[in-house]
């Protein structure tokens, strides 16, 4: 009998509901942008980074609060919001010490239904805290579900690309009967040498949205290991830095 946890991945939101969450860590992962921004304006010394659903939520809130609202719609800073879902805008003199309210096509919604579906335990998972996600995994000894946001619920390269590095890391530390886990790692072992060109080789839809915009940068940040190495847990409403 096998006494390790299980790991699974779920490789869209429209599929999360086939996953037992009740006793399992969730990884919410939106590599491009939503994750990787968090861990970068947490990293940066940002008090919180409060994830909402929609844009007038996140307006409401950000006044009550007297926070910096920012989010995205389809790649695009979002009407009404002054900051979008870069992490190069979250340097440490604009975000230290402040509460960033953000709102994201894919990630904050992802965020949400593992709440809503009963998760005990959510963290957020990028390349800038490869390392910090899976030695907390690895640390916790409890059941993983890999959380990809994907993109309006289809599959997309870069969150599973993310899945396959941890579960590269991590996976003598877990029981894995699971196909999408399987295809996560062989898909991160082809591509682990150059990240960035193995997205543009196979034209992936979020790289060329991306770059459409002119924001190359940003996707090169975002597939890089350890850049912003911290780990964001959800506490009472709100991502903060793991102690």
């Amino acid at each position: 009998m096998n006494t390790q946890p299980s790991l699974h991945t779920s490789i869209s939101p429209a599929l999360l509901h086939l996953y037992d969450l009740s006793d399992s860590i969730v990884v919410i992962i939106d590599v491009l942008r939503a994750t990787s921004t968090i861990t970068t304006a947490l990293y940066n010394g940002a008090t919180a980074v409060i994830p909402v659903d929609t844009v007038a939520g996140c307006i409401e809130l950000g006044e009550q609060l007297g926070a910096v609202t920012a989010g995205e719609r389809d790649g695009k800073v979002a009407e009404g919001l002054k900051h979008g879902n870069s992490p190069f805008e979250y340097p440490k003199e604009f975000i230290e010490n402040k509460t960033l309210v953000l709102t994201t096509t894919n990630g904050t919604k992802l965020l949400h239904m593992a709440l809503n579906n009963g998760a005990p335990a959510v963290i957020t998972g990028s390349f800038p805290n490869l390392s910090a996600v899976s030695d907390y995994l690895v640390s916790e000894k409890r059941n993983v579900i890999l959380g990809c946001a994907a993109w309006k619920d289809r599959f997309n390269l870069e969150d599973t690309l993310f899945a396959g590095a941890v579960i590269s890391r991590i996976k003598s530390h877990f029981h894995i009967n699971c196909d999408s886990s399987k295809m996560a790692e062989s898909l991160y072992q082809e591509a682990k040498s150059d990240l960035f060109g193995f997205m543009k080789e196979k034209q992936a839809s979020h790289y060329l949205r991306l770059t459409g915009y002119g924001l190359d940068k940003d996707i090169r940040y975002c597939l890089t290991a350890d850049g912003a190495n911290v780990l964001p847990v959800y506490r009472d409403g709100k991502l903060v830095r793991h102690q």
